[in-house]
């Protein structure tokens, strides 16, 4: 997938993975796509529910040995 951005949260956990994608989404246009690298399991959780709550279109989730990729769009 095509993504513009890229947030790499790998070793940190919740809540800082949240609060870190909330200041990456400011500098984003609108239509970007965000690529999320995360290690911490709640954010299976918590990245949806971000989404959900504020707008974004997650467009996919997956998880690879552990670690979890998220890409969001910014609404247009």
């Amino acid at each position: 997938m095509t993504y513009a951005h890229e947030l790499d949260t790998s070793g940190l956990m919740c809540p800082e993975p949240v609060m870190m994608l909330h200041g990456a989404v400011k500098n984003m246009m609108e239509g970007d796509v965000l690529r999320v690298i995360a290690t911490d399991p709640s954010t299976a959780r918590d990245i949806p529910k971000f989404c959900q709550f504020l707008g974004f279109t997650l467009l996919e989730q997956k998880e690879e040995s552990d670690i979890f990729f998220y890409y969001i769009q910014k609404p247009a």
